[in-house]
Parts: C-alpha cells; sequence; structure tokens
C-alpha cells in the first residue's frame, strides 16, 4: 500500500456525495509514490491550497456530516429527550465557540495539517495528518481513532490533540471511518484497521517512524480502536492473512471508552442512546460479545494475549457518559488474561474534560503530558525538548468552560 494524494476543495464535494453513490459505481482513489511525488518525504503535503479551495473544503465537509446529522434524525424519530440534547449540545458548542474558531483556523490553514488523506475505498476512508515541525529525524506516530457514539465520530475532532502531540514532536493520523447509519459497527473496526494499516505501511513517507506507532481512541473510538487490535490478534495467532501486525503498534491509549458493550446496553439506553438504535449498530444483541473487547480478552487463547502491546487506559472519574469502572474491569481481565495494562484514573474528570475542556484551558495539559511520558519514555532528548516546550495558551475563558460542563450533553 502507497502513500495517496490529499483532497481539496471540490474534491471534497465528491468524498460527501460518494456517500450516496452506489459502491460499485465508485471510482477507485488514485495513488502516488514517494518517488513520485518527493515533497512526501519529510511530511509535506504536496500542492498547498488556495483560500477558495480550504473554504470550499470545509463547506463540503460541513454539508457531509450536516446530510448524515438529518439521516440519523430520520432513525431515532424527534422525541422531548433528544430535543433537549441538541439544544444542550447547540449551546455547549456556543460557549467553547472560541476555542473552536482557533482550532478550526490551525485546522484548515496551517502548514502542518495535512487534510482528508485517502486510506481505503470506501466513503470517508480519509485521514488527517498532524506534522511537528522539527524534520531533523523520524517522528513517533499516533493513530487516533475519534470518538462521536458511534453516529457523530469525525477525524476534524482530533484536531486539538493532534495539534498538541504535534507541538510535542509527535506525528498524528486521526482516521475517519463510516459511522451509523453509513455504516455498522463491522464497518467502523473494518475502516478503522485498514486505517492503521496504511499508518503503518506508510508513516515514514510521512516522516513518522515505523518502529514508534501507537495506537488511540477517545469514547467510542476507543472501543473501536481496541475491536480492531484484539481482532488482529486472534488472526495472527491463528496464522490468518493480515495486512499490518500487532508488533507494529508500541502501545495502545484507551480514553473514557466501553469495553463491554454487552453490560453497557442499558446504561446507554438511559443516556438517550436508546436500545433499538444501539443493538441496530452492534448488528444485533448476538453480536454483543464479539464487539466486546473485555469478553473477546476472556475467551481469547494465550498466544493472542501475548501478541498485545501495553495496553494504557484513561478514565475520568466522574464520567457518566461511559463509567469509569469499563476501564476498570478492562485493566483487570487483561491481568488475569496474562495482558500488560495500566489503568491512569483522573479524579472528579468527566467524559468531555479530559479531552476537551482541559485542553482548551491552556497549560499543560494532564492528558497529553501522561500519553507523552509514555511515547518519549526512552529518548532522553525528546524528554529534554519536552521541559523547554512552551506552555500552550488559554482559548477559552474558566467562566465560559465552567459553564459549558455543567450543560454538556455527554
Amino acid at each position: 500500500m502507497q502513500p495517496v494524494t490529499t483532497r481539496s476543495g471540490g474534491d471534497a464535494g465528491a468524498e460527501a456525495a460518494e456517500a450516496v453513490v452506489p459502491q460499485g459505481l465508485r471510482r477507485r482513489a488514485g495513488q502516488v509514490t514517494p518517488a513520485a511525488s518527493p515533497s512526501f518525504a519529510r511530511g509535506d503535503c504536496g500542492r498547498r491550497t488556495t483560500f477558495r479551495e480550504d473554504v470550499e473544503h470545509a463547506a463540503a465537509e460541513t454539508y457531509l456530516v450536516t446530510r448524515l446529522a438529518f439521516i440519523l434524525l430520520r432513525y431515532l424519530g424527534v422525541g422531548y429527550r433528544w430535543i433537549s440534547q441538541l439544544l444542550a449540545l447547540i449551546i455547549y458548542a456556543i460557549l467553547l465557540t472560541p476555542g473552536f474558531i482557533k482550532v478550526g483556523y490551525y485546522y484548515f490553514f496551517s502548514s502542518q495539517v495535512c487534510r482528508s488523506v485517502v486510506y481505503g475505498e470506501q466513503p470517508r476512508n480519509r485521514l488527517d495528518l498532524y506534522i511537528p515541525r522539527d524534520h531533523s529525524k523520524s517522528s513517533p506516530v499516533v493513530a487516533f481513532v475519534t470518538g462521536g457514539a458511534w453516529i457523530i465520530g469525525y477525524k476534524a475532532w482530533g484536531a486539538l490533540l493532534g495539534r498538541r502531540l504535534a507541538e510535542r514532536g509527535i506525528l498524528v493520523a486521526c482516521i475517519d471511518y463510516r459511522n451509523f447509519p453509513q455504516g455498522t459497527i463491522s464497518d467502523m473496526v473494518a475502516d478503522a484497521s485498514q486505517g492503521i494499516s496504511f499508518i503503518c505501511n506508510n508513516a515514514a513517507s510521512y516522516g513518522g517512524d515505523p518502529n514508534q506507532i501507537y495506537l488511540m481512541g477517545q469514547s467510542a473510538g476507543a472501543h473501536i480502536a481496541a475491536c480492531a487490535l484484539l481482532e488482529q490478534a486472534v488472526k495472527e495467532s491463528r496464522g490468518e492473512h493480515i495486512s499490518w501486525n500487532v508488533a507494529q503498534i508500541k502501545a495502545y491509549f484507551g480514553l473514557s471508552g466501553g469495553y463491554n458493550i454487552k453490560s453497557l446496553v442499558n446504561h446507554f439506553h438511559e443516556r438517550g442512546l436508546y436500545r433499538s438504535i444501539f443493538l441496530s449498530i452492534m448488528e444485533g444483541e448476538e453480536s454483543l460479545p464479539r464487539f466486546s473487547p473485555e469478553i473477546v480478552a476472556k475467551k481469547s487463547s494465550a498466544e493472542a494475549i501475548a501478541l498485545l502491546p501495553e495496553i494504557v487506559l484513561l478514565h475520568g472519574t466522574a464520567d457518566y457518559s461511559i463509567p469509569s469502572s469499563a476501564s476498570e474491569t478492562f485493566a483487570e481481565t487483561l491481568k488475569e488474561a496474562g495482558g500488560k495494562s495500566k489503568l491512569q484514573l483522573y479524579e472528579g474528570k468527566t467524559h468531555t474534560d479530559v479531552f476537551l475542556q482541559d485542553p482548551l484551558r491552556g497549560g499543560r495539559d494532564q492528558l497529553i503530558e501522561d500519553v507523552v511520558s509514555v511515547i518519549h519514555a526512552d529518548d532522553a532528548t525528546a524528554r529534554e525538548k519536552d521541559a523547554l516546550t512552551p506552555t500552550p495558551e488559554r482559548l477559552v475563558y474558566e467562566w465560559q468552560l465552567k459553564l459549558a460542563r455543567q450543560i454538556s450533553p455527554f
């Protein structure tokens, strides 16, 4: 598999259109090799886009997300709970808008961001790359799968994380994937696995170190990434054909994830993700064990568990979207099965505190520090640079963050 060109402007509009084109009629994505496009060799995205193309790209991607949201509403129907949740989400977003504008400007106009790199042939098989400024040596790589309740996940949700890690010399690839109703859980896991495969096989072409690749997911993305990782380990232990190797992943970071989906059905129903919808996403009640990494780990052979990298689970204790007990029991299960796991709980932190509000607050963010400490554990030079890294600026006023925390529907 070779690196491919990025899409911009009108091409992004084609991406939105592909969502409604029958699979057999979709055109194959063109590919270019590093030899044909030398500018890819050290993390350059190739031709820089114009302001007009960036605006068109933003409009096309906004159209795609909005269109899928309306399709989803047809599935859900309109009830009091969903209307109240939607209103809370709108107010929450308005309160954090100053930060979103700054992050959005970085996302669309920074020369360090390569948007919508094609990694597969399905709709939304795209990823965004956040590339460190220092190209003097190959950078560690984080393949990140964004959250979004399996319904509203989108690669741009990882922009703030990508920016913060890139500032610390780490290349970040935010993987997009089909959401429900565009796809169900097996499609999401397949997309994530293909995105991971692309990164493992092409990281060097973008300035990444193929020997330092880490996998990370947040919320639903943590679940999807864990499913892909366990599935790959089981396939390898059975000698099945694979396109990437679990040994290529140095560690897995699971942030605020749920790993025993079977035990969370009632919890999600009470939170507004109704049982009928959730079971449709998970392809029926009979599929819940298959897509529960915790259950898969219990049933897997010792050979499959031995293939897994260190599993680092991060969770806020005040998370009411997915309780922190989900990470605690998964960590215990992995240890009992003979795997390597580490649990980091953030006292009093909610589902969005760790991933969004805290980074928007500026200063040293505990999540980033914990992730970087693992990635740079064996690199003394990188740790010295970490100590000298400028403190990130505040992006949102404190009163807005506190009010947003109270209103957050997550």
